[in-house]
């Protein structure tokens, strides 16, 4: 189903409370890249060959690790649709959003059932012409206090430091002109005054004075969990899955929150059997 056609679809699903944080409604969210989760077998035309799907076993320690995370909005990266989605985030607890791309590796959102949200036009300027990359999956969260947009990203990868306007790399400037989208995006959010967040796997360090957070903040402050800290996920390194406040979420986003939830298996063959990013999280204390 394609939903970027939707605008202004309400999905009323008050079947549940939010937590409570010292007065506030507390938000956990999430951004997880499930490294090709999907349906198909082996082999699949739209597979690469070294893929292998993951197989039932290795699904039922993801949704194990579903559970583990608990939180109430996860901003998904590389799953081949609702039906891939919800063999890690069943039905019963969560409402799945995609968007309507064409591609295996697409972008959404589980969303806690008990939630309400709307779902906006997927951000299809991420995806420019004949580049099969990744349109943004764009929902607003509803509660009794306000609104919240929600943007996940998936952006292009193979420009993680070096210069936008490297021309010897050819993600760079593909990286560049999904900066400019983004950019518009928060531009949008900023003259309509609310609350929002963007979510997802970046492909980008943005520490130090990188060009590409510089020039996503340059029209006003924004808050990233990740600013200084480093992953353990495998091993540890850098952040390329970012959570980012803008406006008014700024000032929600709860200090010393960011978790990384660190796989428990550690032997070489899971390394093809688990995704090779981790849940990453942070919480949100809501005005109510």
């Amino acid at each position: 189903m394609r939903w970027n056609g939707l605008m202004g679809l309400a999905l009323a699903l008050l079947l549940g409370g939010w937590g409570s944080a010292g007065g506030a409604a507390e938000l956990k969210l999430s951004t997880w890249n499930l490294d090709w989760l999907t349906l198909r077998a082996a082999g699949d035309a739209e597979l690469p060959a070294d893929v292998h799907p993951k197989q039932a076993a290795d699904l039922a320690v993801l949704r194990r690790y579903a559970a583990d995370l608990a939180a109430d909005v996860v901003a998904l990266q590389e799953v081949d649709g609702p039906a891939a989605a919800a063999t890690v985030f069943p039905p019963d607890r969560y409402v799945l959003h995609m968007t309507g791309d064409d591609v295996v590796q697409r972008v959404g959102f589980a969303v806690r059932k008990g939630l309400a949200f709307t779902a906006n036009p997927d951000l299809a300027s991420l995806d420019p012409p004949h580049s099969h990359l990744r349109s943004g999956a764009d929902i607003t969260l509803h509660w009794a206090g306000g609104d919240l947009r929600l943007l996940a990203v998936h952006l292009k990868q193979g420009c993680r430091q070096e210069k936008l306007t490297d021309r010897t790399r050819p993600a760079c400037p593909i990286l560049r002109g999904q900066l400019a989208a983004l950019r518009d995006w928060v531009a949008q959010r900023r003259a309509e005054g609310g609350a929002f967040v963007l979510m997802g796997d970046f492909n980008r360090w943005m520490d130090g004075d990188d060009a590409f957070y510089a020039t996503l903040r340059q029209d006003g402050a924004l808050s990233r969990a990740t600013e200084g800290r480093s992953s353990p996920c495998w091993g540890g390194g850098g952040f390329i899955d970012h959570i980012i406040a803008g406006g008014a979420a700024r000032d929600w986003l709860e200090a010393d929150t960011l978790r990384v939830l660190v796989y428990r298996e550690t032997g070489e063959e899971w390394r093809d059997r688990l995704p090779d990013h981790c849940p990453v999280s942070v919480r949100l204390a809501l005005p109510e």
